[in-house]
């Protein structure tokens, strides 16, 4: 093919790009190009070479002012289209232009080896004078391949997250940093295992507490696919790129309330784009990404190598960055990479050892975990007065006084005399038993037979009954167990099953759903509940049109202020923090509120010293109307237990109803006790969404909590009546050296 002819090829494979990301807009600059383009082709049947390549190059540079035209028009919408196109940059592309050389790093079979997820080893040569340096990396992230289909568009697998989780840990042992690039639309949402949730809870983990500098780039970020390789101490993103909690299209389906496979209109995924606030400029306002990497007009592609040699500067300007931070002394280097404007300063020939101290990782973790922390926190919504706040800080600063002089000074040094006396009066105990055992075992023996013949047995009964009981006791009507057909169960009359038999099947043991103050009520001491952070209350920071309404409707209904409810009560007179995830308003969905009062709630634990108790009552998942507002609460949240977990607590979650989304993939699913209600349903996503999404039939019983236990998500299955005392039980033997009870 002549080099006139591939002008012409590229120039039609525009054109067609054009249409693919602008469909049904924009026609008269369409329409024009094309007929130019038509012409170019007939006039270069006959025109001479030098007539031809003038007509050519006046017709480039027409495709150009109309691309840049059509940029200065681009609407969310458009940029979605732009990432989702074929002719998108990969990661592929990324590993060959801006890496010196890589290694791509696989297995044998599926389940070791993820399409959808990319590690290599690589390297970026750098120099100084004369001297050459080789600094090694690590890049995990997702590949799309242009399209090819069985890259399952990006969606990662649970094994293809473990595989990024597992050299990320090697990466931590070899001590160099790790590029994450994330081009997902979403993790892939069949539970298979080890769990599609749990795994992504893990990653959140792991990556809080890495000792290596990690930059994240953003392409395309949804939801919980992204945030399992995305908890980074720098966050870049392309800018023609999105990072939101749900896609357009699923945003519609649900505002429209769309079923059985319906379509939503364009209007309506254009109108739901806009109102996510799911662009580069939107999150960088934000401040969930760090900076915006310029891409070239329209979005980068293979050809644009220009653009490659940016983002390599930018992503070596991130890493020194994050290293010179941490080792806290580097003052004319740090001031140079600063200045942002200054494309003067080559960063190949501008050496910063990525080698960290001791001291430098552990400070480069807290800076890490305290940019998530801090993160949406501007955005809560609390209607707590100025000295309310301030009296609460006051209070705060006391109790962490309070608690090291009671707990890490008072009670450790009571601890060791009180074992030294245990010890003395073990040994006096056995000396006497030892001087005295003959008659004892003889005068033993006989008050035992006379106790047996003499004593009559005890009647125990249980005198605590139920303190709250469902209003559905109230109603005047049988209920029939949704088993009775296939177990054979008896119907039920409502008072009995919701009150006496606390919602449990007499036959089958299904346990119907309750309301969450069954377990708030009936669960811990009498008298000993104190809520707290009662002013924080759920928003619209996005200002999702009509979802003022909803939530209004949401507060009437249940009489809450979020779907996030926290207090400190007594189990057996221990005391203990207690966050609770109401399924009654909103669906249990987690947002800004919620997330705040959760951070709150694992703090409060920490440092009183308590264990802490989430009882999942049900969630839907991330809220959507809050969009990236809500997706920055799983890392949030997932630092926070994370920081009371390695303090030496007790991270106890309860699973009940229906639990998927965000929070079960993030926050709750990386606790290392998580337990379930009977006849409860756990999952990254509901049958619902998986059909819309893959197209895949769920089998009925895919979510239940005992295929949940199966697969390890969770490690037991308690009968409601008993969670009082399987509690108790978990309080008394489990959990770390921090409580103070111990």
């Amino acid at each position: 093919m002549s080099e006139f002819a591939k002008r012409l090829h590229q120039l039609s494979e525009r054109l067609s790009y054009l249409r693919d990301i602008f469909p049904g807009k924009h026609e008269e600059e369409l329409a024009l190009l094309q007929t130019r383009l038509d012409e170019a082709q007939a006039a270069a049947e006959n025109a001479s070479g030098e007539e031809s390549g003038a007509g050519l190059e006046a017709l480039e540079d027409l495709f150009f002012f109309i691309e840049c035209k059509l940029e200065d028009k681009l609407t969310p919408m458009d940029k979605v289209r732009i990432v989702r196109h074929p002719q998108r940059i990969c990661l592929r592309d990324i590993l060959e232009n801006v890496y010196d050389n890589y290694t791509e790093i696989g297995g044998q079979d599926e389940h070791t080896i993820d399409p959808a997820m990319l590690i290599a080893r690589a390297y970026i040569t750098r120099k100084r004078g004369g001297q050459v340096y080789h600094q090694p990396v690590l890049v995990i992230g997702h590949e799309k391949g242009h399209g090819e289909e069985f890259r399952n568009g990006g969606s990662a697998k649970p094994w293809g997250n473990a595989k990024a989780k597992h050299y990320m840990g090697v990466a931590e042992t070899e001590g160099i940093p790790i590029h994450a690039y994330v081009f997902t639309p979403g993790g892939y949402p069949l539970e298979e295992y080890p769990g599609a949730a749990q795994q992504i809870a893990r990653n959140i983990y792991e990556m809080a507490g890495l000792t290596v500098p990690i930059i994240a780039v953003f392409s395309e970020g949804g939801s919980g696919g992204a945030e399992a390789v995305s908890l980074a101490d720098r966050r870049l993103m392309l800018s023609h790129g999105y990072y939101s909690v749900i896609s357009p299209e699923g945003a519609a389906a649900i505002e429209g309330r769309l079923r059985n496979g319906e379509r939503a209109s364009a209007e309506l995924v254009e109108r739901c784009a806009e109102n996510l606030h799911l662009t580069a400029e939107d999150n960088l306002k934000f401040g969930y990404i760090d900076k915006i990497i310029q891409e070239p007009v329209l979005g980068a592609r293979p050809y644009h190598y220009e653009f490659f040699r940016t983002l390599r500067q930018e992503v070596l300007r991130a890493t020194d960055e994050v290293v010179l931070r941490a080792r806290g002394f580097a003052p004319l280097r740090a001031a140079a990479l600063h200045r942002l404007h200054d494309r003067e300063l080559n960063l190949d020939e501008f050496y910063v050892r990525w080698d960290l101290s001791r001291a430098a990782r552990q400070r480069l973790v807290e800076m890490r975990q305290n940019k998530f922390i801090k993160a949406s926190h501007s955005v809560c919504k609390n209607n707590r007065s100025v000295a309310g706040r301030l009296g609460d800080a006051w209070s705060e600063q006391w109790w962490e006084i309070y608690n090291r002089l009671i707990y890490d000074f008072y009670h450790r040094n009571r601890r060791t005399i009180r074992n030294l006396f245990e010890e003395l009066g073990s040994e006096w105990d056995m000396f006497k038993m030892r001087l005295l055992r003959t008659w004892k075992r003889q005068e033993a023996q006989e008050l035992a037979a006379e106790e047996e013949l003499t004593s009559l047995s005890e009647w125990s009964e249980d005198e605590r009954g139920w303190a709250w009981v469902s209003e559905k006791a109230r109603e005047d009507r049988a209920v029939t167990c949704p088993y009775a057909a296939r177990r054979g169960c008896m119907d039920m009359w409502a008072f009995d099953l919701y009150n006496e038999f606390a919602g449990v099947c007499s036959s089958c043991g299904h346990h119907f759903p309750m309301e969450y103050q069954w377990v708030m009520n009936n669960c811990f001491d009498k008298d000993s509940l104190y809520e707290f952070n009662t002013e924080v209350e759920s928003g619209n920071p996005l200002r999702f049109p009509g979802f003022d309404e909803k939530l209004a409707a949401a507060r009437k209904k249940t009489g809450l202020k979020s779907a996030c409810i926290t207090f400190e009560a007594r189990l057996e007179g221990i005391q203990v923090v207690v966050a609770i995830l109401a399924g009654s308003f909103r669906g249990g969905s987690v947002g800004v509120a919620e997330g705040a009062k959760f951070v709150a709630a694992a703090d409060r634990a920490r440092r009183k010293r308590c264990p802490f108790i989430v009882y999942c009552h049900g969630t839907a998942g991330i809220r959507i109307q809050e969009g990236t507002h809500g997706v920055i609460q799983m890392p949030r949240c997932t630092v926070a237990v994370r920081r009371y977990i390695e303090a030496g607590g007790l991270y106890l979650v309860l699973y009940d109803t229906k639990s998927y989304g965000g929070p079960v993939a993030s926050f709750l699913g990386c606790a290392f006790y998580q337990f379930a209600i009977r006849s409860s349903s756990i999952g990254f996503a509901g049958p619902g969404v998986i059909k819309n999404t893959t197209g895949i039939d769920v089998p009925p019983n895919h979510h239940n909590c005992y295929h949940a236990l199966s697969r390890g998500h969770i490690q037991g299955v308690w009968d409601r009546r008993d969670v009082r005392a399987n509690l108790c039980q978990a309080i008394e033997t489990m959990g770390g050296r921090n409580l103070y009870y111990r």
